[in-house]
């Protein structure tokens, strides 16, 4: 059986150091458009949805994408505010018991979808404030298009 423990680890990393000072709608914008950037520049299609306390921020859809992947944004999004973690990570955990989040947390598979792309919105001191979420690559390339922004934009605000 594969051991998923340092992937589980790395998630939950990436959760405690890619939180923010703070979070406006500019700043959405801003996180938006170089996911959509980094798409461009390595030639994936997606969407990206960025949610604040249930609010549309941001949302955009490149040619290739439709109200399929605003559905798996959906379905990830509820994960994320159920659980508190990246859709990503509870998918890997799910993995880790051998099991899915329907049979586990007896969630309707039509409303949740623990799958790699949605990452929680973290305001440092403040927690949870909404959600950035990505659709249109496997889930882990999801997950990752999101992380490596916010390591180019939160890491140099740390410093």
């Amino acid at each position: 059986m594969e051991d998923y423990t340092p992937l589980l680890e790395q998630i939950l990393k990436q959760e405690q150091e890619l939180q923010f000072s703070a979070f406006s709608n500019q700043t959405a914008i801003q996180v938006g458009s170089a996911i959509l950037a980094r798409a461009q520049s390595m030639d994936k299609q997606i969407t990206v949805d960025i949610r604040k306390n249930g609010t549309v921020l941001f949302h955009a859809k490149m040619d290739e994408n439709g109200p399929g992947n605003d559905r798996w944004i959906a379905r990830k999004i509820n994960v994320v505010n159920h659980f508190g973690h990246s859709s990503y990570y509870m998918n890997v955990l799910y993995k880790s018991w051998n099991t899915t989040i329907q049979e586990n947390a007896f969630v309707d598979p039509m409303e949740y979808a623990a799958e790699g792309g949605c990452f929680p919105l973290l305001i440092r001191d403040a927690g949870a404030a909404g959600t950035i979420s990505v659709s249109g690559l496997s889930g882990e390339e999801d997950h990752e298009m999101i992380v490596a922004v916010l390591e180019q934009i939160i890491k140099p605000q740390a410093s």
